[in-house]
């Protein structure tokens, strides 16, 4: 009989504003650890969105249940030796808090990072045109701008975007797993 060690996952929660790059590093990061022969899943907000949350409003209470969905599906992967990469906004604390919460309760590693771009730098790159809707009054709750934004008071790892190329912020993310002993 062969035994094969476990594979330890976790979860790679990337936060931060619409437009911050959070998608774009962790698609990069994605593919490095794929291409390194690791089991990868990239949980994209706004596939999650469509699919897994479809009915649910951008109210705090669907936010909430949103982030607590996508938290649990992480998890339960990360729990079985996958490592999941989440760009998700996750605009509020206590919601990100339950996520690492239940992480903590498996002792399934979570790493929280804060993808800290500016409002201004976002809105001028603007990937959806949420922030040239809202300034011309077709879409109101945009995170960040008329909605809060409650940025991590003490994440694994900032990245200041604006001052950096998306593939310095993947490398930075693989540099924290590499510490952690994760990859």
């Amino acid at each position: 009989m062969t035994t094969t060690a476990r594979v330890q996952g976790a979860t790679v929660w990337l936060t931060g504003l619409p437009s911050a790059g959070k998608t774009t590093i962790a698609r990069i990061l994605g593919d490095r650890l794929k291409a390194e022969g690791h089991r990868v899943e990239v949980l994209d907000g706004d596939e999650i969105r469509r699919f897994l949350s479809a009915g649910l409003g951008f109210s705090r209470a669907d936010r909430n249940t949103n982030v607590q969905r996508i938290g649990l599906v992480s998890e339960v992967l990360a729990r079985n030796g996958v490592l999941s990469v989440v760009p998700v906004i996750a605009p509020y604390a206590d919601s990100r808090e339950a996520v690492r919460k239940r992480h903590e309760a498996s002792s399934t590693p979570y790493i929280e990072v804060h993808v800290a771009t500016p409002v201004e730098v976002c809105s001028e790159r603007d990937v959806k045109g949420l922030y040239a809707q809202q300034a011309a009054g077709r879409l109101t709750g945009l995170t960040g701008v008329d909605d809060p934004y409650e940025p991590p008071v003490d994440p694994s790892l900032v990245l200041p975007t604006q001052h950096q190329t998306p593939q310095e912020s993947a490398d930075a993310v693989y540099a924290v797993l590499a510490e952690r002993g994760l990859v």
